[in-house]
């Protein structure tokens, strides 16, 4: 799986959210092109520390099952379509593409800024993440995403 931190994947996630329109359509989902990219902006916060998740902590049950699924999160395998999403993810009000986009292009360039950071917060479901994990992750989000969109 590509990381974030590489320049290369960098690069590429820049161009690919440059190149969406209004014209841009789900082939799957309920979003509209800008709330994705608002919505992609959420993880990238709570990878930097900037998002603190509303949510209650999860009990052991959940934990377990997290335990379970969290090697998917940055593994080479493509995530399902229309997976269930944290509450603080949805977004549901109309946003304005360009706006959007520009958020989201500076997010993904500072999250790229701290390549060579040692310490990240805890993830709020799934706890401790290394370096690489989050490169991973973030890519793979973005990914899915913007191929969601044609991007």
């Amino acid at each position: 799986m590509k990381s974030l931190f590489d320049e290369s994947a960098h690069e590429e996630i820049q161009q690919r959210i440059e190149s969406l329109t209004v014209e841009s359509s789900p082939s799957w989902g309920k979003m509209s092109v800008a709330q994705m990219c608002t919505h992609c902006q959420k993880p990238l916060e709570v990878a930097m520390g900037s998002l603190k998740l509303s949510g209650k902590k999860p009990g052991f049950m959940k934990r377990l099952v997290f335990k379970i699924y969290k090697p998917l999160m940055y593994n080479d395998k493509a995530w399902s379509q229309n997976l269930p999403t944290v509450r603080d993810f949805i977004i549901s009000d109309e946003r304005e593409l360009t706006a959007e986009k520009g958020k989201l292009a500076a997010l993904v360039t500072s999250f790229h800024g701290h390549k060579e950071a040692k310490e990240w917060p805890l993830h709020p479901m799934f706890g401790k993440f290394t370096h690489e994990q989050w490169g991973k992750m973030q890519y793979k989000h973005l990914h899915h995403h913007l191929s969601q969109f044609g991007a």
